[in-house]
Order: C-alpha cells, then sequence, then structure tokens
C-alpha cells in the first residue's frame, strides 16, 4: 500500500512477497516434499528486509548477472542502482541438486518455513570480488576481508521469494514495524518529511542534541531507526540499547521522534553500505537519513584506523542523489562545552574552548568501576539501564582462558587456581580442562585443525554461558592460534571478563615433563600436526597475564592470577588466602 503524500520507495512500488492466506496453506502443505534451507542470521535478515520490502525493488535473492553487476558497477543486470550483493549461500550438496524451476523451502534455525525460493539458479560467485565492493580490497591479511572469506558458501541459490510468514520476534514487537506498516504511522501522524538515524550503538545527550538539531533543520520529524539485525561481539546487546533507546525519547521535543527496530545485518562496507542504507530508509519512508558520525556504515579497520570516512559514504550518497530520492544528512560528532553548559560540533570550537568528550572505553571502565557516568554525559533513565547490563566486575562473571604448549602446567595450574577461587567463595566455578573436554564434550572430533578450532570454539561457548551467567569459568585448551583464541575473547567479553593467561613455559621443558611420550612421537613422524613439532603455537601478543611453570610452583602462579583479578575488580581481596 503506498500512501501518496509520502516518500515513495526505491524503484517506484513497494515490493510485498508474502503471499495471501489461502496461498500460504498451499504453499506449507506443498513444501513437505520440497527440499528445505535453514538460515543462518544474515539470511533471515535479509530475507525478512526482501519480503516486506525494505529491499524494494528487489524481488528475490540476486543471481551471477545481477551479483557480477553489482560487484563491479553498483548497478544491476538491468542498469538499476544497487549497492552491494543480496545473495543466499548454500552447502555443496544441496547445490548439487538444484535445479531451475525447483522450489526450495526456506526455515529459520528451528525449522519453521517462512518462505518458499523457485531456483533461477545455482552459481558459484566470485568472493574475492565481492570482498572487493564491500571493503575495497580482497586482502585476507586484513583480519574483516579474511573472515568473509572464510564463512561464504562457495555456492549461491537465485531465485523470487514468495514469503509464507516473517521471521517470528519475541521482543519489542509493538517497534517491529514493516515499511508498509511504519508508512501508516507515518500517515496517521502527519508526517511528510522524515529524518531516519540509523544506529547500532547506546544514544547519550550528545546524540539527543545532535538529531534534534538535524531535524530541525531539515524541517523533519525524527524516526530513530536502530539496526536490531544481529548482536555484534563487544556491543551492547540490542535488548539493553532498546532500553536505552525508550529512555531517551522523552527527552525529545513534543511529536518530534518516534522509534523503530531496523532488522537489518550492517555488511561493513563504508560508502556502497551508505548507499545501501538510503535505499533501505527511503522505503521504510524515510526523506533524509543519517548515520552515525564518523562512521560511514563501515566497521572495517585497517592498521587500528577506519578504511572510509563519512566523507567517502557522504559523496557516494550525493553522486547517486538524484536516483536515491533521498538525502544524507553528516554532521559531525558534538562535544560539551562546559563554560556554557552545552553541546556543540567538535569542529566548530575555537582554539581556546575546551571540549570535553566521553569514550567508549571510559564509559566501559566507569561501569565496570561502579563509578557514575558524567550526569552532562547522558540521561539518568539511560545510565540505569545500563548499569541493569553491567554491573561492576566486582558482580560480573569471568573467564580465565589458560592457552600453551602440552606440557606446560596449564591443567596443574587451573586446578590450583579453581582451588583458590572456591576457598575464596561468592561465585561458581567450572573448570573446561582440554582433556576432560575432550572427552564429555569433543568425544566424536579428531585432532585435524578444523576438528581442533572447532573444539576451542565449543570451549568458548559453554564459557560464555558461564560467564553471562555470572560464574567463573577456567578453560586450559592448548589453543595454539589467534584467531581461534580471538573468536572465544569475541563471543566471551560482552557477558562478563575474559583474562588470557598464557602458560609460556619452554618447549623443552615441555618435552622433558611428557610421561605419555607424545613428543617422542611427534618427533618420528607418528603424530602428525602436533603443536610446537609439526604444526605452529602462535604465541599470544596480548595476554593479560604470563606464567612460566618452570621458574613458579602452581601456587604461586595461581596467586598472580588472583592479584591481576583484584587488580583488575573481579574478586576482592578476601578471595585470596
Amino acid at each position: 500500500m503506498e500512501l501518496n503524500h509520502l516518500n515513495p520507495a526505491y524503484g517506484g512500488t513497494l515490493v510485498d512477497l508474502m503471499a495471501d492466506d489461502g496461498g500460504r496453506s498451499d504453499l506449507q502443505n506443498a513444501s513437505r516434499d520440497w527440499p528445505s534451507l535453514d538460515l543462518g542470521p544474515r539470511a533471515v535478515s535479509d530475507l525478512e528486509l526482501l519480503m516486506g520490502g525494505g529491499f524494494s525493488p528487489l524481488t528475490g535473492f540476486m543471481g551471477r548477472a545481477d551479483f557480477d553487476a553489482v560487484c563491479s558497477s553498483m548497478r544491476l543486470a538491468d542498469g538499476r542502482l544497487w549497492p552491494l550483493p543480496i545473495t543466499l549461500g548454500i552447502g555443496d550438496d544441496l547445490a548439487e541438486t538444484l535445479t531451475a524451476g525447483q522450489k526450495l523451502a526456506l526455515r529459520d534455525p528451528e525449522g519453521v518455513m517462512l518462505a518458499v525460493l523457485t531456483v533461477d539458479e545455482v552459481f558459484e560467485p566470485d568472493r574475492s570480488a565481492e570482498a572487493e565492493a564491500l571493503f575495497g580490497t580482497a586482502s585476507p591479511d586484513i583480519p574483516r576481508v579474511e573472515d568473509f572469506l572464510r564463512h561464504q558458501s562457495r555456492w549461491a541459490v537465485a531465485g523470487r521469494v514468495e514469503g509464507v510468514r516473517p521471521p517470528v520476534h519475541y521482543d519489542f514487537r509493538e517497534l517491529r514495524l514493516t515499511p508498509v506498516e511504519l508508512r501508516r504511522k507515518f500517515s496517521r501522524l502527519g508526517w511528510r518529511r522524515v529524518l531516519a538515524y540509523q544506529t547500532h550503538q547506546t544514544m547519550h545527550r550528545a546524540h539527543q542534541t545532535l538529531t534534534q538539531d538535524a531535524a530541525q533543520e531539515c524541517g523533519a520529524n525524527l524516526l530513530i531507526h536502530p539496526v536490531v539485525g544481529h548482536d555484534t561481539p563487544g556491543d551492547a546487546d540490542h535488548y539493553t540499547r532498546v532500553r536505552c533507546y525508550q529512555a531517551l525519547l522523552p527527552h525529545f521535543p513534543m511529536d518530534m521522534a518516534r522509534l523503530s527496530l531496523l532488522p537489518m545485518i550492517c555488511r561493513g562496507a563504508g560508502p556502497r553500505e551508505a548507499v545501501l542504507h538510503g535505499i533501505v530508509n527511503r522505503n521504510f519512508g524515510a526523506t533524509h537519513f543519517m548515520v552515525e558520525p564518523g562512521t560511514g556504515g563501515s566497521i572495517l579497520e585497517s592498521g587500528g584506523a577506519p578504511a572510509y570516512d563519512s566523507e567517502e559514504a557522504r559523496g557516494l550518497v550525493a553522486e547517486h542523489a538524484d536516483e536515491l530520492g533521498i538525502e544524507m544528512i553528516l554532521r559531525p560528532m558534538m562535544g560539551y562545552l562546559a563554560s556554557a553548559r552545552t553541546y556543540v560540533p567538535l569542529n566548530r570550537a575555537s582554539e581556546t574552548e575546551e571540549l570535553v568528550t566521553v569514550s567508549g572505553r571510559e564509559i566501559r571502565e566507569r561501569l565496570a568501576g561502579g563509578r557514575d557516568l558524567p550526569e552532562w554525559f547522558t540521561f539518568p533513565g539511560v545510565e540505569r539501564e545500563l548499569r541493569r547490563r553491567h554491573p561492576p566486575r566486582s558482580r560480573q562473571g569471568f573467564t580465565v582462558f589458560m592457552s600453551g604448549l602440552s606440557g606446560s602446567g596449564k591443567s596443574t595450574l587451573a586446578n590450583a587456581l579453581r582451588v583458590k577461587l572456591l576457598e575464596g567463595g561468592g561465585r561458581s566455578v567450572a573448570l573446561l580442562d582440554g582433556d576432560i573436554v575432550r572427552k564429555n564434550l569433543s568425544s566424536e572430533l579428531g585432532f585435524s585443525k578444523e576438528h581442533r578450532d572447532l573444539n576451542i570454539l565449543r570451549i568458548g561457548f559453554v564459557a560464555a554461558e558461564i560467564t553471562r551467567a555470572g560464574g567463573v569459568a577456567i578453560c586450559a585448551p592448548i589453543a595454539p592460534y589467534r584467531a581461534v583464541r580471538q573468536q572465544v575473547r569475541d563471543v566471551v567479553e560482552p557477558w562478563g571478563g575474559f583474562i588470557l593467561v598464557h602458560v609460556s613455559t619452554p618447549l623443552e621443558v615441555c618435552e622433558g615433563r611428557d610421561r605419555k611420550g607424545m613428543y617422542a612421537k611427534a618427533r618420528a613422524g607418528l603424530i602428525k600436526e602436533f603443536t610446537g613439532i609439526s604444526d605452529p603455537y602462535e604465541e599470544p601478543s596480548r595476554a593479560e597475564v604470563v606464567i612460566d611453570t618452570s621458574a613458579v610452583t602452581p601456587e604461586e602462579g595461581a596467586r598472580e592470577i588472583l592479584l591481576y583479578l583484584e587488580r583488575e575488580g573481579y574478586i576482592g581481596a578476601e578471595s585470596e588466602h
């Protein structure tokens, strides 16, 4: 349903791919005989935007012609502007069985049928070209690119989608409006000019001032349109963020601002993604849009600095403004001018004015230490929600993750630490030793690199759940690879502390302690891919604690870890005896 006084959808007509009631029943009944595909978070997000019209004018997942054209020229094969590929990856086994014209049932992770795809083709996307389009480089030396390439399917299936039911969201249902529903709401409110502020971070006083000023300058109402497709490591979970947005809304002028959630997963594609954000926000009814200052829509980093800046993003959007039909508003971040008790743009302050801000790191440190956030920085309601999610470290769970060679003394050290923590009391403590996990959690796994990595990721998953529940997880695997250790850190840290302990006992000492003869067998070639002999151990470069058990006793090593935990506020002095 189009509303004539609102900004029309991109392409002229808002796509609606949902089957009617009778059609849905027919599709569900027929699907029993079709192959099916369980979708991951990104595919579910893309499907939801396809079915509801957020990706108008797309009517399905892209085929080879559109994929190649989008990667090379930011246009679909028919010439229409489209910045990023929207494809559906499938495994080798399914790719071998699908043929043109066949029906494929698309299901959520629980097996609920969401849609049917009529297969046009199965093809092999050029993932290097896709990485180049997304990130401006296909170099696997950049972690974000390497991670993207490693997780992409070899095959993709293309075809038109017909919706059976949208993905089920049990949270904030009143805020999860489709493009049609949001447009109807704008019409009821009498909104004709709408500034959409797209964000994935918590908003504070500076953001409130920034967005209010921008909306007033545009003569528009404000739509706070946060991305809630999938929580990213290190970010506050979206439940907390949404409650913070709700606490912020009363601080805008009456009837100026509304909140609606955007079920989208950011791809980290810089200027091209800014163009996609423009298309999506136009389809939801916006006439103007903003992204967070300084991000340009990108999360890719190279050498510690953002790979793109907002000026590049604005330039690309401005270049295609006539086609996009939506204006990108760019404003610098605000700083607090204490002498005037107000916020001003950081780039407009005079040399004599001293503006202050609070970094994300300082926010985390203040919350972890139980210290107040500055009154000028945020609103009391927002701070309350953050404190509910981020209690002081003394009440947080944490994971102590020990990594070192076989025979380095990890298990003995882990046992000593476990006893000391239990002696101190206050938290439940779980020991996830390498051999114990192998026996009880990963007994079916072998010792290939793939299986060893999977074993470590399983340990990380369990440790994250223990940490989330406020307990202590002590992990003692070999964990030889930096990338996998980082994945575990990323999984645990959103829920509490992660303390990496490098048990740095030298190889010759470890080999001398070997009562099972494993090192000797490895040197004789009887054991392949043995860490430290025929397979590398990548030493941690950012371990919180380093312990050489050839130089200290297990009790002394455990005490070093306890002292670190005490300094950082995870435990009190009474935990050390």
